[in-house]
């Protein structure tokens, strides 16, 4: 029974690396680049969406609020004129008018918040994406053009901590000279 285990993971090996030679890791690698870039357009679409929305709501919040000013102006008249009926109907518009913009300012700051939140991740996102194409750009480099893969060691993105040491020597260097 060993004997058929062992031949079967040999030949499952084997198999798995003709399948590796025939993939083309640079066509593969490509490939992965362009989804995320992809997935980077979504991201700024809906950001773009989000914006959109939040200006929207915020105009209209504008208009409803100069509607309100003339509605208070309407009412002034209603009162010297001792027009109780129609300064009834024009408290009524107003309290409707306030709710509304309540509404509109609860969704402008939902948006803002939306907002804040898809660019966060949107900049975490560039991040690791450009980081990610500076190694895929290294590895296709690297990469042999007869196709055959190899097995590459990783190295780390450079953090931003790097930078900022390599900055400070660099700044000690010029210091010197």
């Amino acid at each position: 029974m060993a004997l058929i285990t062992r031949m079967s993971r040999l030949f499952t090996a084997d198999l798995h690396a003709v399948l590796d030679r025939l993939e083309e890791p640079d066509v593969l690698l490509k490939q992965a680049i362009r989804e995320m870039e992809d997935e980077l357009a979504l991201r700024e679409h809906r950001i773009r969406l989000l914006d959109h929305e939040r200006e929207q709501c915020t105009r209209q919040a504008g208009d409803v609020e100069r509607e309100l000013v003339r509605t208070g102006e309407q009412l002034d008249v209603c009162f010297e004129s001792g027009e109780d009926q129609l300064a009834r109907t024009l408290l009524k518009r107003r309290l409707e008018m306030e709710q509304v913009v309540a509404r509109l300012r609860t969704r402008i700051d939902v948006s803002a918040k939306a907002l804040a939140a898809e660019h966060e991740q949107l900049d975490e996102q560039r991040r690791a994406f450009d980081s990610l194409r500076q190694q895929a750009e290294a590895l296709l480099q690297d990469l042999p053009r007869s196709g055959a893969s190899h097995a590459m060691p990783y190295q780390p993105p450079v953090t931003d901590d790097d930078v900022e040491v390599a900055l400070l020597q660099e700044k000690q260097r010029r210091s010197r000279s």
